[in-house]
């Protein structure tokens, strides 16, 4: 097959797994598909394509406009969305970064196997539950006034350290150590701020979980033995983002672009793709106001773990730096950030946007943490709650072919109210428990039919590709022992 129909689009194959949309028209650049047939029939299916089509008509894309081998429609931009536009001729999206500004995930590794868990798993799963806060709203590790909110949004995970909710190797094995110095408080509305109060240490709602897994396979023991991983061992992977904090502030700026820069919207295809232009004021609030709602989101996450770390103490009776419940890495999926890329051979400053899409940086690029930059920069896959994740390590290739970037997880197939009416969610937590081990706990069984396996494209087909193409190479496969979702 050299060309793939996709209704009103045509793909052309350009070799194995890379499927291009020549660029025609408005378009600043080619578009590129990374997947295989397979995951290309799921992609097809609803408008992620001409979205990407879409989202290659913003001014100063560099290259090709892509998406990752997850990718489904999205806002905007396809969810598994990557554009770099450049930080002079080109412009920043919000809809490039969604509503949850800084979703990503982090894994903690531990020193404890399945054995120390087998038969103790709904004991764990109910006191996850209990002392973890999720759900629509409020509710979080800790309550503040507006003095800690600016702090966190100014500082982020610093300020987790100097409050006692992190140590320093926390921030060492976080994207960006934890903070991001472009951070501007002073950009984020007094609505934001608010809605981000009560939601410090908090998973919200949606795909957001927390997952205790096992390692049940190793493929590059040399990498996985620099990550601290394993066979047999347990790990918790937490998936949680900036909350209402980072959605207000998507709001906000999306007004904003409406009424100051409704001369470039008329010139998109999609009033969703609305973007402040580079070197305006704007642009330049929105990337303070989003970096501040990274710091957020990072915060998030870190508070999250330090309660997860106080559960297992209470569940195990050991210390957590008894358990070594260290962080592995955490990694932003939904971000912008100027970065410098090697363009035609001309370092070139860009926003990279990541809709849905994972940094992976390879071996040797400053940005990785020290302790991981030998052997590559750690990648985090969750796939659903019966099929299991992956752990990558950034690959040679992605520098070159995706800005350094890899997929964010499987990929919905299915949408939220068709899941709820394919579903049960009784049902999906009864099945999972009884024919996988799984314990499932989540506020609604609604929930539980929106994230039901089925919903869900294959992980190991979307892994696959991206070992395959050299952006993401497999290191360690894990399974779910017990989830709890809001």
């Amino acid at each position: 097959m050299t060309t793939y129909d996709a209704g009103e689009v045509t793909l052309e194959k350009v070799r194995e797994f890379v499927w291009e949309i020549p660029q025609e028209g408005g378009m600043q650049a080619p578009a590129r598909v990374l997947a295989s047939e397979a995951l290309l029939d799921e992609i097809s299916d609803d408008k992620t394509i001409q979205q990407l089509k879409n989202t290659a008509h913003l001014p100063g894309v560099t290259d090709h406009a892509l998406c990752m081998p997850d990718g489904h429609q999205g806002y905007g931009f396809p969810v598994g969305g990557v554009a770099a536009l450049d930080t002079e001729e080109g412009c920043i999206s919000p809809g490039g970064v969604g509503y949850d500004i800084n979703c990503g995930v982090r894994m903690m590794r531990t020193n404890l196997t399945y054995d120390d868990l087998n038969g103790r798993e709904e004991e764990l799963v109910d006191a996850l539950f209990s002392n973890i806060p999720s759900g629509l709203g409020g509710g979080g590790v800790v309550e503040a006034g507006i003095d800690t909110i600016e702090a966190i949004l100014d500082r982020g995970m610093e300020w987790a350290l100097e409050e006692g909710y992190a140590v320093p190797e926390d921030l060492a094995h976080c994207e960006d150590e934890g903070v991001r110095r472009d951070g501007d408080l002073s950009a984020v509305s007094q609505k934001a701020k608010d809605r981000g109060k009560n939601q410090i240490g908090s998973l919200g709602s949606g795909n957001h979980f927390l997952e205790v897994q096992r390692v049940t396979d190793v493929f590059r023991e040399d990498v996985a033995d620099a990550y601290g991983l394993e066979e047999d061992r347990i790990v918790v992977l937490i998936h949680t983002g900036s909350r209402g904090l980072g959605h207000q502030v998507c709001t906000d700026y999306l007004r904003r672009i409406e009424q100051e820069h409704g001369d470039l919207l008329a010139e998109l295809p999609d009033r969703e793709l609305a973007a402040a232009p580079a070197g305006s004021e704007l642009a330049e609030e929105y990337y303070g106001a989003m970096c501040a709602a990274i710091n957020f989101a990072w915060t998030n996450r870190q508070l999250v773990m330090h309660r997860t770390r106080e559960v297992f103490e209470r569940t195990f009776g050991r210390d957590w730096e008894e358990m070594e419940m260290e962080l592995l890495y955490d990694v932003a999926h939904n971000i912008a950030k100027k970065e410098v890329h090697d363009v035609e051979g001309e370092e070139r400053e860009l926003y990279v946007h990541r809709k849905g899409a994972t940094r992976a940086f390879p071996a040797g690029r400053e940005e990785v943490p020290e302790t991981y930059r030998d052997v590559g920069q750690p990648v985090i896959i969750p796939g659903s709650m019966g099929a299991g994740s992956y752990v990558l390590r950034g690959g040679e290739r992605s520098l070159e072919e995706t800005f350094g970037s890899t997929a964010h997880g499987a990929g919905r197939v299915m949408s939220r109210t068709q899941a709820k009416n394919e579903f049960w969610g009784g049902d999906v937590q009864d099945d999972l428990r009884d024919q996988q081990h799984i314990y499932v706990k989540a506020q609604s069984g609604a929930t539980v039919a929106e994230e039901a396996p089925g919903v869900y494209k294959d992980v190991d087909e979307v892994v696959r590709v991206s070992d395959a193409l050299g952006i993401g190479d497999k290191v360690a496969r894990t399974f779910p022992v017990c989830n709890i979702k809001g």
